[in-house]
């Protein structure tokens, strides 16, 4: 009999629900305040996990509570919200999927494990793999951005760095994919809000992720906040039972939200308490996390025969082998064996992951900045923001450790005067400085105005209506336009912003985002040309709220916008093209494509394409350039989006260098759910597309061919 059966078998109702409860020990808040005297329930065995707590000592404490002083010894886990770091805090995940590049979230996944294992946390509730094409919704900092694709290939990559080859290293962490699903969807952009979607997006846009996450061995799952077509997700037993368990085969933990189930009750679909434990169990909800509704009600929910013995089981078993796959049962304290690690390696790894983050809008040819500058007026309320640097879900990290843009640009130019004014703040209704720093910025070479958000408005419950700049921002910005001053903008947010009146006035404009503690010299490398940008966006930005949402694959429509016709899909006072398209990034140099063509031009359901394009550097600077191929089903038994991503290539180009740039798909990546939302392949043609960006005025296009046989 295994270990875990053994320890089943001799355990009470109670001990094996206590297995069930998930709960904060408040180090950090990322939830509604619920008063839980955590050692006390840890000594009475009614715990099986806690989260917001790190630090060796601390967690040696609380597990000795659990290992040593209750009746069967059963060790904790330890959880802890890493989205982009631990205590070296990396881009957020927005910024860093613009770099297009696998290898790079799975190194900073790795670091950050490496650094909470050392502290002792055993899991994550990472990665967050919510397609999300509303910038409203303050999440969308924390997640892939709005291909699938793209969600897929950071779900592979953070997982395996998470996780690395074994769970039970002491370098390794759970992975939790959340949050399961569709909650980037959320209505009008609100956070928690319903959400309604077709079952074909569901299977088309926000499962795919989910599917990639299991298949590369996530040790949980976690159900989103949100109601889908008015079920729940914490209650959602078709897609937790059946979708995952049964379909995908997932056998792992599944964790609800910071108190989704007794949320479950504002929902409408649990009467009380006892009604919300009763309906997560049966749904396929393993961990209880906040609302101590496995813990206090369903003892009552088993004598009502509202659950089954055999769910409590199934749940606790799932909880345990976890803890046993982590190593815990043989090394309670796995932290002592975590060893040391080089923090000056990681930060140097937090440069390279911010300056490939950086994307650069737009550019008229005032960057880099030319080695003649030698007066620079930074300007902003984001220029000296210290702890706005770290962006929303920091985790262990600190203020103190960030490199602040001023502090970037002074270090990089020391033969330079940078001379400083804040102007404003960042949401206040202060203007009194908006004078001086126009005063101080007359008699700059080049201004850098550094301007966007507060950390605060991004992430959980940051949901914005207006998604401009807040506070005096735009009136400082104005100011400073209007010296006639060159102006390089750089924006810090958790999303897209509409600034598109600022992209036409700037003489650059760059997506900073949030990059953590080595944005100051990442921003400063890639201004003074150290570091040629090479980011893409991998969000559109839209011109104005009123058109969101906006994405480059939406579907096709009997009446295509027309310019010319007023009965088309269009706006009458604003253009139906974004600020700038998904995939969207400038860089020092320009990459020019050529000659695409495909073979064979005919395949097989079961066959693969080659596709291939030549590139050439035309610029001076050596460069990285994505390229991006997509596909467009021309006639299908379903109408298909415009476009489809369904691959992409990096490659580095010395100046002037010519290359041959190829990329095999197999004819699977040109199937589509069917009215059973079962993979197919339907013979036809299709449009393959090649370019830099999602604008179809730049891509190069060819046909492919897919017979019946």
């Amino acid at each position: 009999m295994s270990r875990v059966e053994s320890l089943l078998r001799s355990m009470t109702i109670e001990e094996k629900i206590g297995q069930l409860n998930l709960v904060t020990a408040g180090q950090t808040v990322t939830g509604p305040v619920v008063h839980v005297e955590t050692t006390a329930e840890i000594r009475a065995g009614r715990v099986g996990g806690v989260f917001n707590l790190w630090g060796r000592e601390a967690m040696a404490a609380a597990q000795k509570l659990a290992a040593e002083g209750t009746r069967l010894g059963v060790p904790l886990f330890f959880g802890l919200d890493i989205l982009h770091g631990h205590r070296t805090i990396f881009p957020i995940p927005l910024a860093e999927a613009g770099a297009f590049d696998p290898l790079l979230w799975e190194r900073t996944a790795r670091v950050a494990a490496i650094e909470a294992a050392h502290e002792g946390v055993s899991l994550t509730f990472a990665p967050m793999l919510d397609v999300a094409r509303d910038p409203r919704w303050g999440r969308i900092a924390e997640g892939p951005g709005e291909d699938p694709l793209v969600a897929v290939k950071m779900a592979e990559a953070k997982i395996r760095g998470f996780q690395d080859r074994a769970l039970e290293a002491p370098t390794s962490i759970a992975a939790t994919a959340k949050h399961f699903c569709a909650y980037g969807a959320a209505t009008a952009g609100r956070d928690y809000a319903a959400v309604d979607v077709s079952e074909r997006a569901l299977h088309e846009i926000y499962l795919p992720p989910f599917r990639a996450a299991v298949e590369a061995g996530c040790a949980a799952i976690m159900p989103g906040f949100n109601s889908l077509a008015g079920v729940p997700m914490t209650a959602h037993a078709r897609l937790l039972r059946e979708y995952l368990r049964r379909d995908l085969g997932f056998d792992g933990v599944i964790i609800s939200d910071y108190t989704a189930i007794a949320e479950l009750i504002e929902h409408g679909v649990a009467g009380d308490l006892t009604d919300a434990a009763a309906l997560a169990l049966r749904a396929g909800v393993d961990m209880d996390m906040m609302s101590m509704a496995y813990v206090r009600r369903l003892p009552e929910a088993l004598a009502r025969g509202l659950v089954d013995l055999a769910d409590v089981d199934a749940a606790a078993r799932r909880v345990l082998l976890l803890k046993e796959r982590l190593g815990l049962f043989d090394d309670p304290y796995r932290s002592i064996a975590a060893g040391e690690y080089s923090r000056a390696a990681h930060r140097e790894l937090a440069r390279d992951a911010a300056r490939r983050s950086i994307t650069l809008l737009s550019n008229d040819d005032i960057l880099p900045l030319s080695a003649d500058v030698r007066r620079i007026a930074v300007i902003g309320p984001l220029a000296d923001a210290r702890a706005e640097m770290l962006g929303p879900w920091y985790s262990a990290g600190a203020a103190e450790d960030c490199v602040t843009i001023l502090e970037g640009l002074r270090f990089a130019l020391p033969n330079c005067e940078v001379v400083f004014h804040a102007g404003a703040g960042i949401e206040d209704d202060d203007a009194s400085g908006i004078a001086p720093a126009c005063d101080m910025a007359a008699g700059a070479d080049v201004i850098v105005l550094c301007l966007g958000e507060a950390e605060k408005m991004s992430g959980e419950a940051a949901s914005r209506a207006m998604i401009g700049l807040p506070g005096r921002q735009r009136e400082l910005a104005e100011r400073i336009l209007a010296t006639g001053v060159p102006v390089v903008a750089l924006l810090s947010s958790g999303r897209p912003l509409a600034v598109s009146w600022l992209v036409e006035r700037a003489r650059a404009v760059l997506a900073t985002w949030f990059l953590g503690d080595m944005a100051g010299h990442a921003i400063a490398d890639v201004l003074t040309g150290r570091y040629n940008p090479s980011a893409r966006l991998a969000v559109t930005w839209p011109r104005e709220v009123g058109q969101i949402p906006i994405f480059y694959a939406s579907r096709s429509t009997g009446r295509p916008w027309n310019a010319d016709n007023r009965y088309t899909s269009r706006y009458l006072d604003l253009p139906v093209e974004p600020l700038f398209p998904f995939g969207h990034g400038l860089s020092y140099s320009h990459v020019v494509l050529s000659n695409l063509r495909v073979a064979p031009s005919d395949i097989s359901a079961d066959g693969t394409v080659e596709i291939v394009i030549d590139a050439q550097n035309i610029g001076a600077f050596e460069t990285e350039e994505t390229i991006f191929v997509f596909v467009r089903d021309v006639v299908a038994s379903i109408a298909r989006p415009l476009m489809e991503l369904k691959g992409w290539v990096k490659i580095v180009f010395s100046p002037g260098e010519s290359r041959t740039v190829a990329l095999t798909l197999s004819a699977d990546s040109f199937s589509f759910p069917d009215e059973n939302m079962k993979p197919k392949i339907e013979p036809g043609q299709f449009e393959i597309l090649v370019g830099l960006d999602a604008d179809r005025k730049n891509l190069l296009a060819t046909v492919l061919n897919i017979t019946s046989t």
